[in-house]
């Protein structure tokens, strides 16, 4: 439903986005990458707030290159920024119903049945009534993705939707997200690990602007197999190792002496791609 070809995207000397080809359909896709993988910069392109320097996006048969097609597009998704802004002095309730009318629910009974209806998605009803200024930083991001919500998008694009979410939220987020990616395409961009393997039917990875990983979390876990090591004392030449909560050592890459071997996870596989890149 989505095709990305060949995108490049340049901040004076720096390639945010180096040739990137990737396919979507429906279903949870989850982006892991480093600072500067130009994770963000691929969402904002397939948001339509970021126009790319050159290669081709196509979503459900349109192109947002050309305004027209943009605008069409703009209609079917819902986006999640990193940060998302706000308007302090407004309440839960008047700031979602003033993004719904941004996104042409002019009519206003059922615009504030939808508003409603978000809201209890991100379990706000409670806080309908309350200045956007006197929630939380974790109600401030569910807001946001309640403005996300809006219109039942078949494309929604969520960038670091779970920053500032206690863990309870995170289960509730979790369990939204993946009824949702039932029906359509959910792309998300995550530094969390336990949210991919937990949600994600599939992963990407990137790297300074290219897909280094395209495939399952299993299948990202599976690549740092004979790799993972539980040792009693700390390895003397890693330096990919931590401290368990058993007080054992968890090393990544050569097995350590006295080491014995330990089940992979998404997190061994990530950190060792990043070390390869």
């Amino acid at each position: 439903m989505i095709e990305i070809r060949n995108l490049t995207k340049s901040y004076g000397r720096k390639n945010a986005l180096d040739g990137l080809t990737l396919s979507l359909g429906h279903g949870v896709t989850g982006l892991l990458g480093p600072n500067g993988a130009g994770k963000t910069t691929l969402l904002r392109c397939l948001a339509t707030t970021l126009a790319y320097d050159s290669g081709r996006v196509e979503a459900f048969g349109l192109d947002p290159s050309q305004a027209s097609q943009r605008t069409a597009l703009r209609r079917r998704l819902g986006y999640l920024p990193q940060d998302p802004g706000s308007y302090p002095h407004f309440t839960a309730f008047d700031l979602v119903d003033y993004v719904a009318i941004l996104k042409e629910l002019t009519g206003r009974e059922h615009r504030h049945r939808e508003v409603r209806r978000v809201l209890a998605e991100v379990d706000l009803t409670d806080q309908a009534r309350t200045k956007v200024r006197k929630l939380s930083g974790g109600m401030r991001q569910r807001l946001a993705l309640a403005q996300a919500l809006l219109g039942d998008p078949e494309l929604l694009i969520l960038d670091e939707p779970t920053v500032g979410l206690d863990p309870e939220q995170r289960m509730r987020f979790r369990a939204l997200v993946s009824r949702l990616g039932e029906s359509r395409t959910v792309i998300l961009s995550t530094h969390q690990t336990e949210d991919v393997a937990a949600l994600c039917e599939r992963v990407v990875a990137m790297d300074r602007g290219r897909v280094v990983f395209d495939g399952t979390p299993g299948g990202l876990a599976a690549t740092a197999a004979g790799q993972v090591w539980l040792s009693d004392k700390p390895p003397a030449r890693s330096q990919l190792f931590w401290r368990t909560a058993d007080g054992r050592y968890r090393t990544l890459g050569d097995r350590p002496p006295g080491a014995e071997p330990a089940e992979p996870g998404v997190e061994d596989g990530y950190l060792l791609l990043e070390v390869a890149a």
